[in-house]
């Protein structure tokens, strides 16, 4: 599904390909949204792509990958092609998305940071349950 959504929205997006433009570009996107900026992993990019008018937005990495949040203790899986529809402090109807709840995979399809509490960022599934986190926990942090 990321591959043909993303060819309906090429046209008019702002597309940039590199590892380090890429990466570039998506904290800028994150920081933009009011986004935590360790929200994704930013490593191995190829492209990026936003159609500000869509509010769509792509990540594309060389192939698959997995990423542990220690702060949280959650293993996350992430397809080579990752998309959201954005807005400020939120990702809506992200593909490419699943994190390890116990022994299963569970599709990520909603992140937002509530309006009422900035300190804190809900991630949900497609059937509508979530989970909470400090928004603290996603900060990229520098080395």
């Amino acid at each position: 599904m990321g591959s043909q959504q993303i060819e309906n929205y090429r046209e008019n997006a702002e597309i940039y390909h590199g590892d380090t433009l890429c990466k570039k570009k998506a904290l800028e996107l994150f920081q933009e949204l009011n986004l935590p900026k360790g929200l994704l992993p930013l490593d191995d990019l190829v492209e990026v792509g936003h159609n500000r008018s869509a509010g769509f937005v792509w990540l594309r990495r060389k192939k698959k990958r997995e990423h542990f949040f220690p702060t949280t203790g959650k293993l996350c899986s992430y397809t080579p092609v990752v998309t959201a529809f954005v807005e400020n402090r939120r990702m809506k109807k992200v593909t490419g998305v699943k994190s390890k709840e116990l022994f299963i995979w569970v599709t990520i399809s909603d992140i937002y940071i509530d309006g009422q509490d900035y300190g804190k960022i809900t991630f949900k599934t497609p059937s509508g349950l979530g989970r909470s986190f400090p928004v603290s926990a996603f900060e990229l942090v520098e080395t």
